[in-house]
């Protein structure tokens, strides 16, 4: 006897199913695709934009002004719910669809889940060429969209609306998939998107995916165990693996037991509450004296839930113990294997209660609390220093804005930044308060991240002040989406710093004898040179333009009373600020290898070089 069926189109389909997919973990149920950003163009409007028409009391729809930004929205989302929710992307073919794939690599470096769902050409190829098609001369099943491949954990193209079912489910697996998520890529013709088909009523049931919290090999846990109890300056490297599992009441239950420092990368900051004794701030190259002091020290590291990327290990030349060993506790195999480690591979809340059991009544030695407590202590002072230095009427400094910040914010503000000078100062500085504070997206450091994954996250948590740190470069590359949040009545939070150029890589340029060449935005003269004048560009003006309430800080003391305005406002809010471009913040107490001209006839250059050559002979292979 024939299945019941349910005549629809692909793209109704299509929608019908993510409707009905739900996550659970520790017997909590979510959604998992809680709305769908979407750009309509010839591609898409046809076929899911009449879907979305068709099924709006089933899925929330939010319209958005650059690709790539509806992607960082649903990242920032993804990430405040623990990547147990997510959300859908819609664009039209041709630009519309390569304009993701900025957003897709972000969140398949950072291990986020996004559905990405770009219209394509005609499967029929009935109409060849179309508008916008990109014409293979040897490859006809060839797309734009193929440029997604590498940057999604999945892809398929749907040439047949039957072909979805399969489709559809692998999707949804890899979404949910701890191990496996990031960017997911549904390609979809746009033929295809408006056929109709006789579909299964099964397809559309309410399905449970359920989110894996995988327990260690009793082997490795012992090897685990072993390390940890012989080690004399074990050191703890936090990475965001302890937000995604939740596990942050185990690190400190660990922690407390044990008195084993943790130093955390940019995504794991907030694992420890600061004022924790034993949380000791960030590590690496944009790391606290105290955690990069220890590091070089460690005779054991635990990394959990981090990547070990460059910034952290200070590119191999952070760990110099002779006989340093590493315990990498990870849910994805691939990163557990890195730097020789010992592996855990497991999700990170339950490994680390294992841990917790395994080591009942060890601890280190008291005098290695009290070193990295005295060094804590040490640390703090000079980090009050930079945030609290006085107004004396002049621009603020950029950590003065972030000490202006501190004193504003409350302990379940969400404080999102990506790029510039602005990571670096706040991994050395911010005090995390609670384990969702502190939003870096650091593992792509993508330009034009934050104003829209402010809008994801204050989705996520309404009522929660979402702040947006934004300087002038990052602003000027993708500040559209503030019309989406006049839109959509978000009220977040923009804190918008003019220094009129890339701090960051003006610093590094003139490190790396590049004497920052293209990195200020100031008039040329004549010879190619620059006049030093600034540009006659109002930032402010143009965010309120756009539809934001904007508020200018002269001074700190006028910053601090814009900022608590902004925080009680309900409607989106722009607090403009001009600092002084002099760099306040305490120097980087490691190292970054950015590779230097061998031969140059440029004094700059050949000094840089001379630098480089002394710093990277201290890098080291863990083998």
């Amino acid at each position: 006897m024939r299945e019941p069926t349910h005549r629809l189109t692909t793209a109704q389909a299509l929608v019908r199913f993510l409707a009905a997919q739900y996550t659970e973990r520790d017997g909590v149920r979510r959604r998992l695709i809680t709305g769908t950003w979407g750009i309509f163009g010839h591609g898409n409007v046809a076929g899911l934009g009449q879907a979305l028409v068709e099924y709006a009391d089933l899925m929330p729809f939010h319209q958005g002004r650059n690709e790539q930004a509806m992607v960082h929205a649903a990242v920032g989302h993804a990430r405040q719910l623990n990547r147990l929710s997510a959300q859908a992307v819609t664009t039209s073919i041709g630009p519309g669809a390569t304009n993701l794939v900025t957003g897709a690599a972000l969140a398949t470096v950072n291990r986020l889940p996004v559905l990405l769902l770009p219209g394509d050409y005609f499967a029929s190829h009935a109409a060849d060429p179309l508008l916008q098609q990109l014409e293979h001369p040897c490859a006809g099943d060839v797309s734009v969209n193929d440029t997604l491949r590498p940057v999604s954990r999945y892809f398929d193209r749907v040439t047949r609306p039957e072909a979805l079912i399969a489709s559809a489910l692998q999707a949804v697996r890899v979404l949910t998939d701890p191990a496996e998520t990031g960017a997911v890529t549904l390609a979809l013709p746009q033929d295809v998107q408006a056929e109709a088909y006789d579909w299964p009523r099964e397809f559309f049931a309410e399905r449970v995916w359920r989110v894996r919290r995988p327990e260690p090999d009793p082997a490795e846990l012992a090897d685990a165990v072993r390390a940890v109890r012989a080690a004399e300056r074990p050191l703890i490297v936090a990475g965001g693996g302890v937000h995604h599992s939740e596990a942050e009441e185990a690190l400190r239950a660990l922690v407390d037991a044990t008195g084993i420092p943790v130093a955390s990368t940019q995504a794991g900051k907030g694992s420890l509450r600061h004022d924790h004794p034993a949380d000791l701030g960030g590590v690496g190259h944009t790391g606290t004296a105290v955690s990069d002091d220890l590091a070089r020290t460690a005779d054991l590291v635990i990394g959990v839930g981090t990547r070990h990327t460059d910034f952290t290990t200070a590119s191999g030349t952070l760990f110099q113990h002779p006989g340093v060993r590493f315990v990498n506790l990870n849910i994805t195999a691939f990163d557990a294997h890195k730097l020789a480690a010992r592996t855990l591979v497991c999700d990170a809340r339950a490994g680390l209660a294992a841990l917790a059991r395994e080591l009942s009544g060890h601890r280190v030695a008291p005098a290695y609390i009290e070193e990295y407590r005295a060094g804590k202590e040490r640390w703090d002072a000079v980090a009050e220093a930079a945030l609290r230095a006085g107004d004396d009427g002049s621009a603020p400094t950029q950590t003065q804005v972030l000490g202006a910040l501190d004193e504003v914010v409350g302990d379940d503000d969400v404080v999102i930044n990506a790029a510039g000078s602005l990571p670096g100062d706040l991994h050395k500085l911010w005090r995390a308060r609670s384990p969702r504070q502190y939003h870096l997206e650091y593992g792509y450091s993508c330009m034009g991240y934050e104003i829209p994954a402010a809008l994801g996250v204050q989705q996520a948590a309404p009522g929660t002040p979402v702040w947006a740190l934004v300087g002038d470069g990052t602003y000027l590359m993708n500040p559209t989406e503030i019309v989406t949040a006049v839109q959509e009545e978000l009220p977040v939070k923009l804190v918008l710093v003019q220094n009129h150029g890339y701090a960051s890589i003006g610093g590094l340029s003139e490190a790396v004898g590049a004497e920052r060449f293209g990195t200020d935005y100031r008039h040329r003269s004549g010879d190619g040179g620059f006049t030093g004048a600034p540009l006659p560009v109002d930032l402010a003006a143009n965010a309120e333009s756009l539809g934001m309430t904007v508020l200018r800080a002269r001074t700190t003391g006028e910053l601090r009373a814009a900022l608590r305005e902004a925080r009680a406002a309900d409607r989106p809010v722009c607090v403009y600020v001009e600092t002084d471009p002099a760099p306040t913040a305490p120097p980087a107490e490691a190292w970054w290898d950015v590779p230097v001209a061998e031969v140059s006839a440029r004094e700059a250059a050949t000094g840089a070089r001379a630098r480089y050559e002394r710093a990277v002979a201290d890098r080291r292979r863990h083998l």
